[in-house]
């Protein structure tokens, strides 16, 4: 994960000094994400049942279980998007320094720290950048959790400003690079793009009807084992 960055690091460092930039440094954080990906043993094959539009802003969600998921997601997605994440992350050395710069910080412990969350991803939303959560919230203590219950903030945001959520469901990454020590294996990381789900005309009153949908549809994929 250093490595790459620490040769692009100058580079980097440019791009993340303003907002405008961002999208161009989101090209870069994808070439990182494919040198950790390939490097690491791992051979990522994505199946579509959607076409992502390169001009309109989404709500990307995902199944959590693994660190390899941002370098998926950022593998599988070429819209430029802001991650919404645990500080914690902030703490891993040199990664942390540009995720720091630019993602969206919570601090699940703090009712502030939720509330300038959503404050920040509505301005980055009004730029036409794209939001990334993993509404599980974090990775599940019980691995034999196949999917955790998801929290509101990502359809909450969807509603708000009536842009699709697309959903993906990542199947190999725990098995492939989970958060216990001495586990995992090179080798295949499956990932499958579903189908858009618009928002268009939902109150905040659906928002817990649509909550279930997404997590069904990432759970049923999951239960599936199959691509």
């Amino acid at each position: 994960m250093g490595v790459p960055i620490v040769v692009m690091f100058p580079i980097l460092l440019v791009l993340t000094s303003r907002e405008q930039w961002y999208p161009h440094f989101f090209v870069f954080a994808r070439l990182w994400a494919k040198i950790v990906l390939y490097g690491s043993g791992f051979i990522p094959i994505v199946k579509k049942e959607e076409n992502v539009d390169a001009n309109r802003s989404y709500m990307f969600v995902a199944n959590h279980t693994s660190m390899a998921d941002i370098m998926l997601m950022l593998y599988c997605v070429k819209n430029p998007f802001v991650f919404v994440g645990k500080k914690e992350l902030t703490k891993i050395p040199i990664f942390g320094f540009f995720y720091k710069r630019t993602c969206i910080l919570v601090d699940r412990n703090s009712q502030k720290s939720r509330k300038e969350v959503f404050d920040r991803a509505q301005a980055r939303l009004n730029t036409g950048v794209s939001i990334c959560i993993f509404p599980e919230g974090g990775v599940p203590d019980d691995e034999s959790v196949v999917l955790d219950e998801f929290k509101d903030g990502a359809f909450r945001l969807a509603i708000d400003h009536q842009i699709p959520i697309l959903p993906l469901t990542f199947l190999d990454n725990k098995k492939r690079f989970s958060y216990t020590f001495f586990s995992g294996s090179p080798g295949r990381m499956r990932a499958y793009i579903h189908q858009k789900i618009t928002t268009v005309g939902l109150t905040q009153d659906d928002k817990k009807n649509l909550n279930m949908r997404v997590r069904n549809i990432i759970l049923e994929k999951l239960k599936s084992k199959t691509l």
